[in-house]
């Protein structure tokens, strides 16, 4: 199995800093975006900000491949939550749900394949 070796220096956690940035805005958006009196929205961006986040910690402090995974879930999760537990009527805790969610998604999607794939990182 592939490892964390095959990465160059700052390759290694690019995808981590990503999804720690998206783990805090997600948490601090139900304010400025004003829906933090939306329960259901606010506690579900809580919630995913900080399990995405500690994710992210915990993986640029020690990096292991199933910290990948896990925040691939986290963001898809993220993203489908508003249709999950309807507030998709919301517009704003919509759009932050899906945006930052996919952007956590995206980014360990692209840790992984790199992680599976070393030698097209290699030939860069």
């Amino acid at each position: 199995m592939p490892n964390e070796t095959s990465l160059r220096g700052g390759e290694k956690k690019i995808q981590d800093w990503i999804s720690l940035a998206c783990g805090v805005l997600l948490f601090i958006s139900p304010w400025p975006l004003v829906f933090v009196f939306d329960v259901r929205a606010a506690i579900t961006v809580w919630v995913g900000g900080v399990v995405i986040a500690a994710i992210a910690v915990a993986a640029l402090v020690q990096f292991a491949e199933w910290e990948a995974w896990a925040l691939l879930v986290a963001g898809l999760a993220t993203a489908a939550s508003p249709w999950a537990l309807g507030f998709y009527v919301l517009h704003r805790g919509l759009a932050v749900c899906v945006v930052l969610g996919l952007i956590v998604a995206l980014a360990s999607a692209a840790k992984i394949w790199s992680l599976r794939h070393p030698a097209a990182i290699a030939r860069r």
